[in-house]
């Protein structure tokens, strides 16, 4: 049995996940920020991490380290929408949420299986929360943020799928965070950056942003994630959903039953507040706004120092504390219930190692990325990639990236894919810093083969650009102009419209390896010079 600290200073940190490891340049991995973390435990009784950045092959170990000296079990939570692979190298990745509406009828039990093998994989390296399913409807094309992260256009589309991944999650023993409270589907800035307003009325919110939630709670999701966001017509102050109270204890306790754990977004988001306010007065706010876990903020030990002083001089209830104390305890005691007080330690006592990245899983997330892919642009005839003329050479690919600047685990190279399919054509990287001189001459040279191909990567990504920056629109006009060109989104179908000239458009939602190698399949399913070889892994 668990026993919860009694403490108030250890019953405060509790309420405290901080992040281990970055993806942000300059990057930094588990096992390089594992040292800040045993010297911050040493003296703030840590309720839990917030993962990024590891590998398959190191971080359970650091882990393991890490909670054996813990005083108290350490719930570690990540980011793994598309899989653990999102954080862990090495470990399984699978396509963009988006992808799965367009399987078609499989799309439940597709989602269910990923989240199932996803699960797992989480359980066997030592982590515990999933901050998954996104329940928000991704209803504003121009959204920054969201995007190919949703599961669909429709509350019944999303509230249908993100389901699916719960119920898939719950099988397993993984705990699910349904993201962004009360909704990050309509705004048109990222909430990384700035501070969203979304102007819809409340029964317009009923309809569209609260559904997926309502289901979700009905589902069983053991934790709601807030979305740092205003809604004048829940909180007519204007402020963000994550410290109001009118949102958080009246909408979400109140009016939709959640008896679950509220977890912030990052607090090092601009959208949580001033960066020159005290740590510890945010913190305190959010507290009393209805909040049971503080991620990613900025400074423990001034937290820890300032909510204590706060609670001992009566200006905030301890019984709010023990409150949210009592709710993520419970996580921790519904996790060694099902798989042992040990599990924390030794996760193998929940899930054996081998199936981090094993071959099933390798093959669910492939089969799942040729399924997705939609062709919804499409001229007159047959779709195929024309025959040489005399003299030319095999396809040329053009991969359009409108940033290069962020540490993404599930980074992967199409040229392997593409090169290894047409050892005949070119590969070609248009990105930030091409010049324009170079562009021109690839534009001239294109006519030299049988086919032009451009692959455009359009997603969402913290405190980035969404979107292909102008210079590589024009660059993808230009070809299209003077050349008959395939354009692929390995990512939002929204830069299809863009281009209608294009002679095929392809989506594949994402830019995860299991999509880009179903991408290069396609490709060669309508080649005239049918050219099967094996794709294999791509490094």
């Amino acid at each position: 049995m668990l026993t919860p600290p009694k403490a108030l200073r250890d019953k405060i940190a509790q309420l405290i996940f901080p992040r281990i490891g970055s993806n942000m340049m300059p990057s930094i991995s588990v096992e390089e920020d594992a040292a800040r973390i045993e010297e911050l435990m040493d003296d703030y009784a840590i309720g839990g991490l917030c993962l990024f950045n590891g590998d398959r092959i190191r971080t359970p170990q650091t882990l393991a380290r890490l909670q054996s000296r813990a005083a108290y079990p350490l719930l570690v939570a990540t980011d793994m929408e598309r899989g653990l692979g999102q954080q862990l190298k090495g470990a399984t990745v699978f396509p963009h949420a988006m992808a799965f509406q367009a399987t078609g009828n499989e799309a439940e039990e597709l989602l269910e299986a990923s989240a199932r093998a996803a699960a797992r994989e989480a359980l066997a390296a030592g982590l515990h929360i999933s901050f998954s399913p996104v329940a928000d409807v991704h209803s504003n094309p121009a959204n920054p943020i969201i995007s190919t992260r949703a599961y669909g256009t429709t509350p019944d589309t999303v509230s249908r799928l993100l389901g699916a991944y719960i119920k898939g999650c719950q099988q397993e023993g993984l705990f699910t965070t349904a993201k962004h409270f009360p909704g990050h589907g309509d705004t048109d800035v990222d909430s990384h950056e700035t501070l969203p307003i979304v102007e819809r009325d409340r029964s317009a919110l009923e309809r569209l942003e609260l559904l997926p939630f309502r289901k979700a709670i009905a589902d069983g999701v053991s934790l709601i994630m807030t979305a740092h966001v205003a809604y004048p017509a829940l909180d007519p102050s204007g402020t963000e959903a994550t410290r109001s109270a009118a949102i958080m204890r009246d909408v979400l306790r109140k009016d939709l039953g959640f008896k679950g754990v509220v977890i912030s977004d990052s607090l090092l988001m601009a959208g949580a507040g001033s960066r020159e306010e005290h740590p510890g007065e945010m913190a305190a706010a959010l507290i009393e706004a209805g909040l049971d876990i503080l991620l990613d903020i900025k400074d423990v030990p001034a937290t820890v120092d300032y909510l204590v002083a706060e609670v001992e001089s009566g200006r905030l209830s301890e019984s709010l504390v023990d409150a949210a104390l009592h709710r993520v305890w419970g996580l921790k005691v519904r996790f060694a219930a099902r798989f042992g007080k040990g599990a924390f330690v030794d996760p193998s006592l929940a899930v054996p190692y081998e199936e981090i990245g094993c071959q099933d899983h390798l093959e669910l997330a492939d089969a799942i990325a040729s399924k997705a892919v939609q062709v919804p642009i499409k001229k007159e005839g047959v779709l195929r990639l024309p025959s040489p003329r005399l003299g030319q050479r095999g396809p040329v690919c053009f991969l359009v990236r409108p940033h290069t600047t962020y540490n993404d685990p599930t980074q992967a190279p199409l040229e392997t894919a593409f090169m290894a399919a047409f050892p005949d054509g070119d590969f070609v990287e248009i990105n930030p810093d091409a010049e324009e001189s170079d562009l021109q001459a690839l534009i001239e040279g294109a006519g030299k083969h049988r086919a032009v191909i451009i692959a455009a990567i359009v997603k969402p990504a913290a405190w980035h650009r969404f979107g292909l920056l102008p210079f590589q629109k024009a660059f993808i006009q230009q070809l299209i102009d003077d050349h008959s060109v395939w354009l692929a989104a390995l990512g939002s179908s929204h830069v299809l419209d863009d281009f209608p000239d294009a002679a095929a458009g392809i989506c594949v939602f994402s830019d995860v390896e299991p999509s880009m190698k179903a991408l290069v399949r396609f490709l060669q399913q309508h080649d005239t010079q049918k050219r099967f070889p094996s794709l294999g892994m791509l490094p």
